[in-house]
């Protein structure tokens, strides 16, 4: 019976600790996206200073592996 008990207790303080294993990957990815997101603008802004200074835009592509329309998509937004 020890060991029915023992095992149960186990269970339980499994189950008790999903909820705060999912708030830690919840904020884990929230923290991954918004590194993604600063990412990405910092790129954008060299993109933009880069077509500033006269590389050409298949240089850029090569560089981002972005196709041409979001490198224009991108140099378009910028200058709004």
């Amino acid at each position: 019976m020890a060991d029915l008990e023992a095992a149960v207790r186990k269970l339980r303080a499994a189950q008790a600790g999903v909820p705060r294993a999912e708030e830690r990957a919840a904020r884990l990815i929230s923290e991954a996206r918004a590194r993604v997101d600063a990412a990405r603008a910092e790129l954008a802004e060299a993109i933009r200073a880069e077509a500033a200074v006269g590389t050409r835009q298949v240089d850029i592509v090569a560089a981002t592996g972005y196709s041409r329309e979001r490198i224009r998509q991108i140099i378009r937004d910028g200058e709004e």
